[in-house]
């Protein structure tokens, strides 16, 4: 059976889908089991560590890039091709990668985490938790600040590693899921605008943005209309587009304004002060029941879409068949 024939068969990404997006939100990532992610970071730090040097960085970063995406889809596709000689060894090995490619359930736990050591062992040690899950210094914030950048976290990566992994599972199946894991990776990784990086993670950074930019207002519209959240939907149009990312102000803008509280403002990043716009007015005191409600917003949003696709596959292959 060829993969075109499989993603042409709702049954043959519905079931995987659905069975991967328990799968996650059940067992989630521990940390001593293998996962293809860190692989792809293995990579690509190697990557790093041989290839950005000395002249033509950018050059190179582009070459870097779109080798590893060619060599991750070819990869991925291979895999589920060689899979296909039965339903069951095809459904396994496809729920198994769909799992592989979603990371709600962690993303929740990290929060939680962070929340549970902030409340439980002190502005120290919350502050060293979160270091775990964000690209800012943390060594300075406040509890505040704390629980603020656990938000901003949980509603960005809401998008990149959930609700774009499903929208690119929903166009190419398991080889473009993880086409865009990588590319995820290498932004995470090499996309950041210092001395070391500018040149060499330019295409990363540059590719990130494209890929993202569908399934951040996605995520941002589900938010909303997952909560009935009025303000929410004003945030989107009014914040959205002024964060430094063409993206992630979406998702924010819209948890933001379901909280009805401010999002943004200064953060140091590799010791450089960076001032975000602020999004939002309400500089109220984020609570712990914000984060609770926020990881609550995380699941309900995964599951409208997770149903989303799964009923357009449906209706897609109704009109098919008239």
């Amino acid at each position: 059976m060829d993969y075109y024939t499989i993603i042409n068969q709702p049954e043959k990404l519905i079931i995987p889908l659905v069975l991967g997006w328990l799968i996650d939100l059940i067992v989630g990532d521990p940390y001593w089991f293998p996962h293809p992610i860190r692989l792809f970071g293995n990579i690509i730090s190697y990557a790093d560590k041989k290839i950005n040097r000395n002249g033509f960085r950018k050059f190179k970063g582009f070459v870097v890039v779109l080798s590893l995406l060619i060599l991750t889809f070819a990869v991925f596709y291979g895999i589920v091709y060689l899979s296909a000689f039965s339903d069951l060894a095809y459904y396994i090995v496809a729920t198994i990668l769909v799992y592989y490619g979603l990371a709600n359930r962690c993303l929740i736990y990290e929060a939680k985490k962070v929340e549970s050591e902030l409340t439980e062992n002190g502005l120290d040690a919350g502050r060293n938790r979160l270091s775990y899950i964000v690209g800012r210094e943390t060594k300075e914030l406040n509890e505040n600040q704390i629980r603020t950048a656990v938000l901003e976290t949980l509603s960005e990566n809401l998008s990149d590693g959930v609700i774009a992994p499903m929208f690119y599972y929903a166009i190419g199946g398991v080889p473009l899921m993880f086409t865009y894991k990588m590319v995820n990776t290498l932004d995470s990784m090499i996309g950041y605008k210092n001395d070391k990086y500018r040149q060499f993670g330019w295409f990363a950074a540059r590719t990130d943005d494209v890929l993202n930019f569908i399934p951040a207002r996605i995520t941002a519209l589900l938010m909303v209309m997952a909560t009935f959240s009025y303000r929410g939907f004003v945030f989107v149009l009014k914040y959205g587009n002024k964060h430094a990312s063409p993206n992630s102000g979406y998702p924010e803008s819209a948890l933001a304004g379901i909280l009805n509280c401010r999002f943004g403002g200064p953060n140091t990043y590799h010791g450089v002060l960076v001032n975000k716009p602020f999004i939002g007015d309400n500089a109220r005191a984020v609570t712990s029941k914000d984060i609770n409600r926020a990881c609550w917003i995380n699941i309900l949003v995964s599951v409208a879409f997770t149903l989303l696709i799964v009923i357009i596959f449906i209706f897609k292959s109704d009109i098919s068949n008239l």
